[in-house]
Parts: structure tokens; C-alpha cells; sequence
């Protein structure tokens, strides 16, 4: 049985609050979604590479593992470009409502990729995140087109995420991660590329000023760090307790938001009775999961 200290804890919540500080670095960078996303993942892929030079892990792989991982990199790459997006065109709050939805995906996604029945919980906590998210769309009509973006982008997440519990059997997270990494910056610096050169646009695609700041914070702390950290705490916790603290992302996100843009995150009574929904499912998941296995 695994024991763990104050500080493990503290760590541990500490990676998700580095977590749910994304959506703040996104909205706060003036660059388009899509340069943000090819400058993180380029700048996280040179760091993961430092990392794993140092660390003397070997990154050979065999050519169709590489290019699989490459391609994966792709639907990562689009995964972050919707979550930017969508705090961009509405609010850091209703993009991380949108992402919280995360885990209903996976639930959905999961018995198909593994060609197994949808368990009764998963369809009852399913029901429960539409309730909620059908209260949001009830009071934030104006933010509609930002909250499917967000919902988009948790589907996105869901995929990338079950797609790598598989190359998962064969690799190392950190080989996952950096060849991830490399894709999703090779795939984003082609329409970023073609947008460079159509001068007539009105995209900003080179970061500026503070922008390099928030970039270099998003890539080696909140890519490069929080994955080193991920994985030495995931030796010290149950998957269990990992997965569930890491549900507590939309929240820290939201209170963030509320610190560092004020009024502008304030949303309606409508808005938090809806999150709240949809993050009890959330929660609830994986003790309903953990209690049926463990009963049976």
C-alpha cells in the first residue's frame, strides 16, 4: 500500500494548478491559437530532449512507431489550438466548462476502442454532463460557439488520450510525449507558414513582447515540468487518486481566471450550477468505477 506525505500531496495538486493555468497563459498571449500551439510544442520537444539527453534515455524508436506517434501529434496539436481558441473567443471559464467534459468522452470513447459495452454509470453520468451542459447553454447564449470549441477540444483530449494508453503497453511516457511534441510542431508550422506569408492578414503569428514570457512559462513549466513532475508522482499515488485529482483542473482553472481577469470572468448563477454538474460527474467517475470493481 502506498503511503504519501504532505509534500506529495501538495505536488501533486500543485502539477494540476500548473494544469489549469493554461487557458490564463493562452488568453493572455496576443499570437494566433495556432502560433501558440507551434511555438509550445516546439519549444516543449527541445526541452523533453534536453530532459531526456541528461537523463541518457535512448529516443530511437522504429520507424512505424514514429511515424504513429508523429500522426498522434497531429490530433494533439489540434486538441490545443481548439482550447486556445475557444478562451480566445469567448472566456477562460467557459472553455475549461467546455473541457471538463473531458472524462464523458473518454468514457464513450474507451468501450469502443476496447470493444466492450458502455457500463450503466458511464450512460448515468453521461446524462448528468448534458443536464449541465444544458444549463450553460441556457444562460450563456452568448458564449455558445466557445463552449463547443471546448467541448471539441475535450473529445480531441479524450482521443489523444486513449489512443496513448496503448502506445503505453510499448513506450516510455517520455518518448510518447516528445515524439507528440515534434508532430504537433511540424504539423502547426505549415498553416502557420502559409499565414506568414500572406502578409494581408490580420493574424499576429510572431509572439511579442510578454508573449515570449507566457510561451516559455506554457512550454518548460507547464509541458516540460508538470510532465517530469507527472511522472515521478504517478510512481508515488494510486492511478486512482492521480486521475482523480487531475479532474480538479476546471476548477483550479476557473478560479484562476476569476484572479487574473476579474469581471470579465464572471459568469451567470446558470454557468456554475452547470460546471458544478458536470464536475460531479466528473468526480463521481472514477469512485463509482473504483467501488464496482472493488465489490465485484
Amino acid at each position: 500500500m502506498k503511503t504519501n506525505s504532505i509534500k506529495d500531496y501538495f505536488q501533486l495538486h500543485f502539477v494540476v494548478l500548473i494544469a489549469g493555468f493554461t487557458a490564463i497563459l493562452g488568453a493572455l498571449i496576443s499570437a494566433h491559437s495556432l502560433s501558440i500551439v507551434f511555438f509550445r510544442t516546439f519549444l516543449a520537444s527541445a526541452g523533453l530532449f534536453l530532459y531526456l539527453y541528461l537523463k541518457n534515455v535512448p529516443i530511437k524508436i522504429s520507424v512505424k512507431a514514429t511515424w504513429q506517434l508523429l500522426a498522434t501529434g497531429g490530433i494533439i496539436a489540434l486538441h490545443w489550438f481548439t482550447f486556445f481558441y475557444a478562451a480566445k473567443i469567448s472566456t477562460v471559464a467557459i472553455c475549461l466548462a467546455g473541457f471538463s467534459t473531458g472524462s464523458l468522452w473518454t468514457s464513450l470513447l474507451e468501450p469502443l476502442w476496447d470493444k466492450r459495452k458502455i457500463r450503466v454509470i458511464e450512460v448515468g453520468l453521461g446524462l448528468m454532463v448534458i443536464v449541465g451542459l444544458y444549463l450553460i447553454f441556457l444562460f450563456e447564449v452568448d458564449h455558445i460557439m466557445g463552449l463547443l470549441v471546448g467541448i471539441f477540444s475535450a473529445f480531441l483530449s479524450a482521443l489523444f488520450s486513449v489512443i496513448n494508453a496503448q502506445f503505453a503497453k510499448k513506450h516510455s511516457p517520455q518518448i510518447i510525449t516528445f515524439y507528440e511534441m515534434l508532430g504537433a510542431s511540424f504539423i502547426t508550422f505549415i498553416p502557420v507558414l502559409y499565414l506568414f506569408i500572406q502578409a494581408d492578414n490580420d493574424f499576429i503569428l510572431i509572439p511579442q513582447g510578454l508573449d515570449w514570457l507566457w510561451l516559455c512559462i506554457l512550454a518548460f513549466v507547464c509541458t516540460v515540468y508538470a510532465f517530469a513532475e507527472g511522472v515521478e508522482l504517478i510512481r508515488k499515488f494510486s492511478a486512482f487518486t492521480f486521475n482523480l485529482t487531475l479532474n480538479l483542473e476546471p476548477v483550479y482553472g476557473i478560479i484562476l481566471a476569476y484572479i487574473f481577469f476579474g469581471e470579465k470572468e464572471r459568469m451567470t448563477v446558470g454557468f456554475y450550477a452547470g460546471t458544478f454538474i458536470i464536475l460531479i460527474s466528473v468526480l463521481l467517475y472514477p469512485l463509482l468505477k473504483k467501488t464496482k470493481f472493488s465489490n465485484s
